[in-house]
């Protein structure tokens, strides 16, 4: 059957099926079937597992499920259609992202899924692109760009359909990138409308749906020349729809850059960064907006699960909008009119704000947090991964609870005197150098330590945490409800567990050898319930953090796959690979101590995105102390400088850095190596080689 209009508002009552992202409109994430529950789910058993073909990168899909055919994506962009019942493989599509886009993307090649319309299946590609596949045969349809030539916006996240429009919008911030929000014909890919979510360059018209509403509201709260550097406010995730209102609704990312003192100077709102908005989907006419961070400057993105309900509040139905985005306050909202119904604190520590006032929603700013104006590091709570990242929460309408992947995890905000955006910098205007983790040993176990996460089951009508689980690590899955009350989350270990819904009791668990950050989902074949899950580790965390990283993740392989379990279930998880001895050998250090201080600048500037802070891979991308090419200047230089690995994604800087500034960051890679013999040799009482890891 086709998907239509009428199959999405019913989307609820096909328990058998996940036809969008969050299975329905409302972005529950909550599945009626109950075949398996709380009683029975201690029998669950793998049925089937598909390896992707892809790189070990982190895999973030929400699969569909559709009359029995899985469509799943995974990084890089590619798209595979298997057999829900059995996982044979139909058909997969290869968008044929190029190498070099892997740069431009904040936070790993990922994907997070499909929409599906009238036979066809609609992708957002890495490189900026929306596909339309056929969903029997995957071939392309039509391929249109959804962004500027040039620019380094990219698309992670999964578009929607309403009413014949793919909605998608896309990720770039931190690459000087503008935000806006599209939607395109389903039949023939052309463009019906756009909105931008900040001004442009003043007097200057987009021919969009937002030209009034930045007119009027927006660009009165920006300072200075905020579009030289794009803006922000992009929109890389949650989108939520309501039929009964006709409102689309959708989050906003960070300014960029983050540092206000180079976006926009003095105390500004800078709308519509950090928002929700409420727009008409035929037309992209503004409605309201809601804006949880004004002026932000600390990465607190409101792209986090946008999720609809109808809650008893003081006696009174209230049609609601929630969402538990990265500022660490868990808000309720009048999904009409945008107006705040109540705002909480959903994080243990948060220091950014000192309160918010419950009438407006706005935060009562702590001053020190103005890093820009203070000239010394702050320690801000959440960092810049929030206390809830993208990461989906469920919702079940049965318990009335939303279940919250939560991180807690501080981060020292260090304003840069200067700023200048260069092509493949992080441009955020702030120190990423002097923010790297310090080599005391005393410092990095406090620091590992501190790193926590939890599951936490939240009441909005009371505004508190029911019950939570805890965890030593902070980047972990997404979340399913079920009405066999069950709950189930995966995490950075490699567990998949299933909870209670309503105490957190675990049910059952289940080792599956590499990290999980995709959300799991539910649906059933023949009669037979399963719960599938993509497995795959990675993101901001994993390649930013480094050694914290590294100490709170399964680091046994990375090993892309899609998991289905059920009752019946005879398969078997294979065994992941014995883990790799690692270990490195003193090498001659290649300057001296204000050499390798250059270094470690140059390095922190272009190279701890990808490769982890202090040059300590988080065990995704290479771990440049392990390379052969650190032993070998000319390799060294033909692969930073001259790109010869471009097409794996690793882009020749032969365009921003000169041949000497490359060996500087050689020799604070070298450096790092001695540091890290030495500091393996006082650990373990050895004389030889010590164990990096």
């Amino acid at each position: 059957m086709p998907v239509d209009m009428a199959r999405l508002l019913g989307a609820g009552g096909e328990g058998d099926n996940w036809l969008t992202y969050g299975r329905t409109y409302d972005e529950h994430r909550f599945s009626p079937l109950q075949q398996i529950n709380a009683g029975n789910v201690a029998g669950l058993k793998p049925s089937w597992h598909f390896d992707l073909p892809v790189d070990a990168r982190a895999q973030e899909s929400t699969p569909l499920i559709i009359d029995g055919v899985m469509y799943v994506t995974t990084a890089w962009s590619h798209v595979y259609a298997l057999d829900a019942a059995t996982g044979m493989l139909k058909w997969s599509y290869d968008p044929k992202v190029p190498g070099h886009t892997g740069i431009d993307a904040c936070c790993d090649v990922v994907n997070r899924g499909l929409a599906a319309w009238q036979g066809r299946v609609y992708l957002g590609t890495l490189d900026g692109r929306l596909v339309a596949l056929d969903a029997a045969t995957g071939r392309p349809v039509w391929d249109v760009s959804t962004i500027p030539a040039g620019s380094r916006a990219t698309i992670t996240g999964a578009p929607r359909v309403i009413k014949g429009k793919v909605i998608i919008g896309n990720g770039g911030a931190e690459k000087s990138a503008r935000g806006y929000l599209s939607a395109y014909d389903a039949d023939t890919g052309k463009l019906i409308w756009r909105f931008y979510t900040v001004p442009g360059k003043p007097g200057v018209k987009d021919g969009s749906a937002s030209d009034e509403v930045l007119a009027k509201i927006a660009s009165k709260t920006w300072r200075g020349q905020w579009w030289k550097g794009g803006g922000g406010g992009t929109v890389w995730d949650a989108m939520a729809y309501d039929p009964q209102l006709d409102l689309l609704y959708f989050g906003t990312d960070n300014g960029g850059p983050w540092n206000k003192k180079f976006r926009s100077p003095g105390y500004s709102d800078d709308l519509f960064i950090t928002s929700i908005i409420a727009v008409r989907p035929d037309t992209g006419e503004y409605v309201w907006h809601f804006q949880n961070t004004p002026g932000e400057m600390w990465d607190y993105s409101a792209t986090q699960s946008l999720v609809l309900a109808d809650l008893t509040i003081d006696g009174q139905v209230r049609h609601v909008i929630m969402q538990a985005p990265k500022n660490g306050y868990f808000y309720v909202l009048d999904r009409q009119t945008g107006k705040p119904i109540s705002i909480h604190q959903y994080v243990d520590s948060l220091t950014w704000a000192k309160g918010v006032d419950p009438v407006t929603g706005r935060p009562q700013i702590n001053p020190d947090a103005q890093y820009d104006h203070t000239g010394k590091p702050w320690l801000g709570a959440p960092g810049p991964g929030g206390g809830h990242n993208w990461m989906p929460m469920s919702f079940s309408p049965q318990t009335g609870l939303v279940y919250i992947p939560v991180i807690e995890v501080s981060f020292p905000y260090i304003g840069q005197s200067s700023y200048h955006p260069t092509l493949f910098d992080f441009n955020v205007g702030i120190d990423m150098n002097a923010g790297s983790l310090p080599q005391d040993p005393v410092i990095k176990a406090a620091a590992i330590k501190g790193l926590k996460g939890h599951l936490t089951a939240w009441d909005p009508v009371a505004q508190k945490e029911v019950w939570r689980v805890t965890v030593n690590h902070p980047w972990n899955g997404g979340t399913l409800a079920t009405a066999g009350h069950v709950v189930y989350e995966g995490d950075a270990m490699g567990t998949f567990s299933a909870y209670h819904d309503t105490d957190g009791k675990l049910l059952w668990s289940v080792q599956t050898g590499t990290g999980i950050l995709a959300p799991p989902i539910s649906y059933a074949v023949a009669g037979t319930q399963y719960i599938a899950v993509e497995t795959g580790w990675g993101g901001a965390f994993a390649f930013s953090a480094g050694e914290l990283a590294l100490k709170t993740q399964i680091n046994r392989g990375n090993i892309p796959r899609v998991i289905v379990f059920a009752l019946n279930g005879t398969d078997k998880i294979p065994a992941p690979p014995p883990a790799a001895a690692a270990a490195l050998t003193a090498l001659p250090e290649l300057g001296n101590a204000t050499q390798i201080m250059q270094g470690k600048l140059q390095y922190h500037t272009f190279c701890n995105n990808c490769h982890g802070d202090t040059a300590v891979s988080g065990g995704v991308l290479p771990d440049l102390r392990f390379s052969a090419a650190l032993r070998d200047d000319d390799l060294f230089q033909k692969i930073v400088h001259d790109g010869i690995l471009e097409p794996k994604g690793m882009v020749a800087f032969g365009s921003v850095l000169q041949p000497k500034s490359i060996e500087l960051i050689r020799a604070y890679v070298t450096h790092r190596v001695n540091e890290s013999v030495a500091e393996a040799k006082a650990a373990n009482g050895a004389s030889g080689a010590g164990a990096a890891n």
